[in-house]
């Protein structure tokens, strides 16, 4: 069966101040962020890979560019965050892991590649990159076997940042989606992961990519420090 790939772009991104769903931004060579995200997965799952695209604020534009996803449509993505728009897809998947990302990362290749191979041997992950801890960003720390323990913006003493790239095994997804059905409207997906490691026993390995380069575009900065990797 071919890969599950979802990714989350419901949200308004009013951050960096465009009048399109932040995903459509174009960036130096050409591509959407987006685009560059499809072209990603095709180079490291194949054209076979199934492709779902959460969308809300303005979702006319991004199912007119990319007519070859399949769509779930989050209605309240102005009163509801990630961890709603990935309930809504993990529901719409079919039988087996989920691969998904959020909608504004700007990313090399080779993390996916990296990220096939856990995938391939069915474990959750969540993608890191452990020489950045900045405060406002998904920090995390580990248990005593390598696991991750703590996946939150709040995190103390945090190992480094998750990157926004990440995967539920088969056997792990219907206590994932219970958790985020449980969370506030405005969390984050993060803490249903949390939730499922704390109460469900689950195990997310962190996958190192602090190597590759991977910016998730929030303000105009953002955007310009993608644009010198593309």
């Amino acid at each position: 069966m071919s890969t599950q790939i979802v990714i989350l772009a419901a949200g308004m991104g009013s951050r960096l101040g465009r009048s399109l769903p932040k995903p459509l931004t174009e960036l130096s060579d050409g591509r959407t962020i987006m685009q560059q995200q499809f072209d990603n997965i095709h180079d490291a799952f194949g054209d076979d890979a199934a492709v779902t695209i959460v969308v809300g604020y303005k979702a006319e534009h991004i199912i007119e560019a990319f007519p070859q996803a399949t769509f779930v449509h989050n209605e309240q993505y102005d009163q509801t965050n990630t961890s709603k728009s990935l309930m809504r897809a993990l529901r719409a998947s079919a039988t087996g892991g989920v691969l998904w990302m959020n909608g504004d990362v700007v990313f090399d290749p080779t993390a996916l590649h990296r990220a096939a191979k856990v995938v391939r041997r069915g474990q959750s992950f969540v993608s890191v990159n452990r020489e950045k801890v900045s405060d406002e960003e998904v920090k995390y720390t580990t248990d005593a076997e390598g696991y991750i323990r703590e996946l939150s913006k709040t995190v103390k003493n945090g190992l480094g940042e998750a990157v926004g790239i990440n995967y539920v095994a088969k056997h792990d997804k219907a206590a994932l989606l219970r958790q985020l059905g449980r969370v506030d409207n405005q969390d984050y997906f993060e803490r249903g992961i949390e939730l499922a490691i704390e109460q469900d026993k689950l195990r997310f390995e962190p996958i190192d990519i602090s190597d590759l380069y991977a910016v998730e575009i929030d303000f105009a900065e953002d955007l310009e420090r993608a644009n010198l990797f593309v």
